[in-house]
């Protein structure tokens, strides 16, 4: 197998519902960075990121460029000596965490595509389904209610309501759906929102209501996040504190939070993500696989991760559900709020551009 070519395609997909994040500005469309590897044996390979400076941190033109760089390096490197190839690219990358995801997740899938295996065998394999949660924007309470009561019918069973800007407020729109939908599972999000006491009682108010809470502190206030996990009756998950390993590290030694979050999209590709999911997991803390707004082929990538290891316990793969005009198709079907991955080989999914 050789690869002959490497293409870089930018997408802008609008969103169905602009969504409101704490202290973020409205999100009404991402640009995707699509990455197509094509062998001498004319199989193609995919990858893809996200670039935007309020979910990864990167611009776009930044990131497009990069990728551009690159690409331009893909023929003469290994197509399945993924760590040396990637190890190539990294000086190219300069520190863009987005390019690097790109041309990961298309090495992963040319990978499977070699072994003939889905990608979640080859990682790991240790289950092919795992029940995703369905997020709630920021909203008033009447809002959330109605659109949780859509999403339950729809037969997701885990629900993460956004949160951040107000906690008296949080604590209502999460009462309210919990009097009307008592059997589901919730998850708030504060997003970097809260100080210490505030977090400290919304964990309290509704210590029986809710699974986990997620970020409540400033991302790079590392004590108060410590502070709120010590205190709080249910569990922490640091999302944003999370950057790549090193991070991890610090986190996990440090017992800053009760869980990690690990996102493929922010910290470079799976190769990173796996090592952030390891070190939570020789932390024995929770790790939970989640996505910001992004493609579906994306969200393939993450569900194989979550597959691949008894280390994941949570999964939040939504990310791909309010997209409009999304060009590629992810490996994985969605049932009664279980994503289920297919058999096919490599990230399972296609992308038509």
């Amino acid at each position: 197998m050789q690869i002959i070519r490497a293409e870089v395609t930018p997408v802008e997909l609008t969103l169905r519902h602009p969504v409101r994040m704490a202290h973020l500005p409205e999100i009404a469309s991402i640009t995707a960075v699509f990455v197509r590897f094509v062998t001498r044996q004319r199989q193609s390979a995919w990858g893809c990121c996200v670039a935007d400076p309020h979910l990864t941190g990167e611009e776009p033109a930044d990131v497009i460029r990069i990728c551009q760089d690159c690409a331009a390096l893909i023929p003469d490197l290994h197509p399945t000596n993924l760590e040396y190839s990637m190890a190539q690219l990294e000086p190219v990358a300069r520190g863009s965490n987005a390019a690097l995801c790109a041309f990961d997740l298309a090495f992963h899938d040319l990978l499977g595509l070699d072994t003939g295996l889905p990608l979640y065998k080859l990682l790991g394999g240790y289950r092919s389904s795992i029940p995703t949660s369905a997020t709630l924007p920021l909203s008033t309470i009447i809002e959330t209610v109605e659109l949780a009561q859509a999403l339950a019918r729809k037969g997701f069973r885990v629900l993460k309501i956004k949160g951040g800007l107000d906690p008296e407020q949080d604590v209502q729109r999460v009462q309210a759906v919990h009097r009307l939908l008592p059997a589901l599972t919730l998850r708030l999000d504060a997003d970097g929102g809260y100080t210490v006491r505030s977090a400290l009682d919304v964990a309290r108010a509704l210590r029986s209501q809710l699974e986990m809470l997620e970020q409540p502190t400033p991302p790079d206030d590392l004590e108060s996040l410590r502070q709120v996990t010590r205190q709080s009756p249910i569990p922490i998950i640091a999302d944003q504190s999370v950057h790549g390993p090193a991070s991890a590290l610090q986190l996990a030694s440090g017992h800053y939070a009760s869980g990690l979050c690990v996102k493929v999209s922010r910290c470079g590709g799976l190769r990173c993500a796996r090592v952030v999911e390891n070190i939570a997991r020789a932390a024995q803390l929770s790790a939970m696989v989640s996505c910001v707004i992004e493609p579906a082929l994306l969200i393939s990538a993450g569900l194989s991760l979550a597959l691949s290891s008894p280390g994941v316990r949570y999964a939040d793969l939504d990310g791909n559900m309010d997209l409009l005009d999304d060009p590629s198709l992810g490996g994985f079907t969605l049932e009664e709020g279980f994503l289920k991955a297919s058999d096919v080989p490599g990230l399972g999914g296609n992308v038509e551009l």
